[in-house]
């Protein structure tokens, strides 16, 4: 306890903890020239001291802006608007601040940009109007932003720009608008960096506009409908080239001459192309490679692959995502991490084996007797696994391929091979159907009771458990390493529930929480976004597929997140859970044994049958043959007489006694077309469990929400 008051007060000036006395209301000014207004909630901006240099009122609920609101603020240089309820920005609304560089607009509703909205901002350098609904820019909106060196204009509702004219410019974002086209007469920026234009709906990539960007070291043209490499990334201005996204476009194929001149490339996004493998000799373009994203491709881990994880450790090259890079092919290795295999998982044959050198790098790989091309890649069905030695002599099987059953086909070697949608002949297993989605995609239609990609798992039903030590402590909340993690609690054959009270407790302001989650076993890992309430510190994710390996990522809802992000800093907090296999029910044994002993019990009855119809054949015939004698005599003693119709009854009596007086019985009809339904627990919703979001994802004022402000500025 300090004693000396004065000494006190020093303590507390010291340590900030005593704010100005201009500082506004439900602001906080622990430094005299930064002044932070958060979840302040009224629709004005407020009253600060004239010598402020660093305003931040985000997330204040401020509908409307005027010049009288920075009266007096010559000395601002920041000032953060985002994430309030703006709808426009009047016309020379910051003429005042002549020495502001930082502005943000971001994750308003603003619609559109007027000829003088930043009019007298004349040493602005940093312009952020990204997450906003603005459709229309006019021509002159930029005119006197000689100094501006970051615009950003993502996710708007842009179809065309305005010249932009930006001697200084080094960052450009244009990403998630309707732009399909860009020419050299749009950028005017010979300094730019960096050019983001992801999602725009762009065909082809200008050459004449690349050209132009001879400073350009980061390129992003990932999610666009571009169907082969552009020529523009061949020309000789690209060579300072350090960061390309090429993801999620419909590439036909990777050819090594069309990365010949991006020599300097240090981080790659290959994410999202459909890709079975690599060219050979691939990467050797690359020699200042760090970072590689190879995600969501169906890879064919064969062995023409194998050098790959050897490569990536021997060059320490960062694979981005890699939960998300796993095997496609063949059985044995479906569903792996691609990077987590060794050597011997590929299936090398030795007898094909000879020491070479890896694509890149000194460590000795096998290398298969195989002529694939050296150039391309193709996108071809995975090959078949070999027939067993009882098909080996039949020609119409094995003729179509080359190498014999015991060496794996690499992908390129079967491009000519096989039809786009020619099923391989036992590439599924267990009775499955071999099936193609829309897209081309080869998978499996399995029988009841079996599962996995190529119906290689087959259920069994296991017996009950019994509860030990070691299973309780593992049923017992798990408390994930990180403080912001997520982890699974319980999981089911359709079902995993979520652990998110850490991920909650480290986020005190958000207003509800963004689960996004994929099937990581399947050729769908489209992802499925729910929105749940912060309130709810567990979530049970439902209608899940049995057998099959989930990813599941949290993130504060109305924050802006890119489903194919590289990092977790991006994604959230993540993690992983393999759903449980169905058991058997006692459906499918009980109509296989009423169907046996139904086959059964027909047979006998058709036996039966046939004695009792030729038991009363003979029966009529020896009764007539008896009356027939009995006639005869009495003819030669009395003459003859008319039949008795007593002697008829007589007949009909032996005819009705000689089957034991009895026909047989009709069987009841077996219902032969009785289809076994579904165990009860997959019929929920017609096999569908999903519930229903518990919070829609709309927002108001557009805003990402709940996140402290980054240190963009």
């Amino acid at each position: 306890m300090l004693k000396d008051p004065w000494l006190f007060l020093l303590v507390l000036f010291s340590t900030g903890l005593v704010e100005s006395s201009d500082c506004p209301t439900e602001c906080s000014c622990q430094a005299s020239e930064s002044i932070f207004c958060f979840h302040r909630n009224a629709p004005t901006v407020p009253r600060v001291p004239t010598n402020t240099q660093n305003l931040y009122i985000f997330q204040n609920g401020i509908l409307n802006l005027a010049q009288d609101d920075f009266k007096g603020l010559v000395e601002l240089e920041l000032l953060d608007l985002s994430q309030n309820q703006l709808m426009e920005i009047p016309n020379g609304v910051f003429e005042m601040l002549s020495k502001l560089k930082n502005l943000d607009l971001s994750s308003n509703q603003i619609t559109h940009i007027s000829k003088d909205s930043f009019s007298g901002l004349v040493h602005l350098e940093r312009l952020y109007l990204h997450s906003n609904r603005i459709q229309i820019i006019h021509a002159e909106a930029f005119e006197g932003l000689e100094m501006l060196l970051e615009l950003k204009l993502q996710g708007n509702q842009l179809t065309s720009l305005p010249t932009l004219r930006f001697p200084k410019l080094l960052l450009l974002d244009l990403s998630h608008n309707n732009i399909p086209t860009l020419g050299p007469s749009d950028l005017q920026t010979p300094h730019l960096e960096a050019l983001k234009v992801a999602s725009l709906g762009l065909t082809s990539l200008d050459e004449d506009l690349v050209a132009s960007l001879k400073n350009l070291h980061e390129l992003d043209i990932s999610t666009n409908q571009l169907t082969e490499v552009p020529q523009a990334l061949k020309q000789d201005s690209l060579k300072g080239l350090t960061r390309l996204s090429l993801a999620a476009n419909p590439l036909g194929e990777l050819k090594v001459e069309d990365f010949q001149k991006l020599s300097g490339i240090q981080e790659l996004d290959l994410s999202g192309l459909n890709l079975q493998g690599f060219p050979p000799r691939f990467f050797q373009i690359f020699p200042k490679l760090v970072h590689l994203t190879a995600a969501e491709n169906p890879f064919n881990c064969l062995c023409d692959l194998a050098w790959f994880p050897v490569w990536l450790k021997e060059k320490a090259v960062n694979l981005g995502r890699p939960e998300e890079t796993r095997c496609h092919f063949p059985i044995v290795t479906a569903g792996k991490k691609l990077s987590a295999l060794e050597h011997k998982d590929f299936g090398c044959p030795p007898a094909t084996t000879v020491l070479t050198g890896s694509p890149i790098g000194s460590t000795a790989v096998p290398q298969i007797q195989t002529t694939p091309s050296e150039n391309t890649l193709t996108n071809a069905i995975p090959p078949p696994p070999p027939p067993p030695p009882s098909q080996e002599t039949i020609s119409s099987k094995t003729d179509s391929y080359p190498h014999s059953p015991d060496t794996p086909v690499s992908p390129s070697s079967t491009s000519g091979e096989y039809e786009q949608h020619f099923c391989p002949p036992n590439i599924c297993l267990n009775g499955g159907t071999c099936n193609f989605d829309p897209l081309g995609q080869l998978s499996c239609l399995c029988p009841t009771g079996t599962s996995g990609l190529y119906c290689e798992n087959v259920d069994e039903v296991p017996e009950p458990p019994k509860p030990s030590a070691t299973e309780i402590s593992v049923a017992a909340p798990v408390i994930p390493d990180k403080p912001d993690a997520i982890s699974s609690r319980q999981v089911t054959s359709t079902s995993i529930l979520l652990d998110l009270h850490r991920f909650i407790e480290t986020r005190p302001h958000i207003r509800g929480i963004r689960l996004t989650y994929r099937n990581l076993s399947g050729p769908d890992r489209r992802p499925m976004i729910l929105s749940v309430p912060a309130s709810y510190p567990e979530y049970t994710l439902r209608g899940l597929r049995p057998n099959c390996t989930y990813s599941v990522c949290a993130s504060p809802l109305g924050e802006r997140v890119n489903p194919r992000a590289n990092s977790s800093s991006e994604t959230g907090s993540c993690t992983e859970a393999r759903t449980e296999g169905v058991p058997l029910t006692s459906l499918e044994p009980w109509v296989e044994t009423k169907s046996s002993m139904t086959n059964t019990v027909i047979s006998a009855l058709a036996a039966l049958a046939l004695v009792l119809g030729l038991a009363l054949v003979a029966g009529t015939i020896i009764c007539l043959r008896k009356r027939r004698q009995t006639n005869a005599g009495l003819e030669l003693e009395l003459g003859p007489a008319d039949p008795d119709p007593m002697e008829l009854e007589g007949i009909k009596a032996c005819l009705e006694n000689g089957g034991n007086g009895t026909l047989p019985h009709k069987q009841p009809e077996i219902d032969r077309c009785h289809t076994p339904q579904p165990p009860p627990f997959l019929q929920q919703n017609g096999s569908l469990d999903y519930e229903v979001p518990l919070m829609q994802g709309h927002c108001p004022s557009n805003n990402n929400l709940a996140s402290l402000k980054p240190s963009y500025f």
